[in-house]
């Protein structure tokens, strides 16, 4: 606004009295409502983490989402590769926990075809199995999966792997 048009304005309004110090307070304090009210809402929580438990044992399903949880992971179950691939496509978790020998399509088929998913976010993968041997741990890794841990696992020894790779 030009002067000239902002003192015809100043002269033609009556003078206004300064406010007190209690009239502050309660314009701050409006004036903060208003802010408040019109201000732009406060940006989504972080998403959560999620693990993706691949077993055809629906107790080490239960022990592991047990042990997820504890880790401070959403835990998604799936009982075999088949039904693990259609989860990822759907929405690609954190971290993947999987078995080998499972119908449908074992642990290793799954986790070559995880691997050739396009995404942004590639997940962690963990073979949790008793399949122990040098050979079968190294066709596992071979396979895309970043580490391996054998049945039977305590939430401590979970917790030690997934501190390595730093997902713990």
């Amino acid at each position: 606004m030009p002067d000239d048009a902002r003192a015809a304005l100043d002269a033609a309004a009556p003078p206004q009295p300064e406010a007190t110090g209690d009239e502050t307070d309660a314009i701050v304090a409006a004036a903060k409502a208003m802010r408040d009210r019109y201000a732009p809402a406060a940006a989504p929580a972080a998403a959560a983490k999620v693990c993706l438990i691949v077993d055809d044992s629906r107790v080490i399903r239960k022990v592991s989402s047990k042990i997820a949880r504890s880790l401070g992971y959403v835990p998604v179950e799936a009982e075999n590769g088949e039904e693990a691939l259609a989860r990822c496509k759907q929405a690609m978790p954190d971290l993947v926990l999987t078995d080998w020998n499972m119908p449908e399509m074992d642990g290793i088929e799954f986790v070559s075809k995880l691997r050739a998913i396009p995404t942004p976010k590639e997940p962690v993968v963990v073979f949790c199995t008793s399949n122990g041997e040098a050979k079968d741990i190294h066709a596992g890794i071979s396979a895309g999966a970043d580490d391996y841990i054998v049945k039977p696992f305590d939430e401590a020894a979970l917790k030690a792997k997934l501190e390595k790779l730093g997902r713990g």
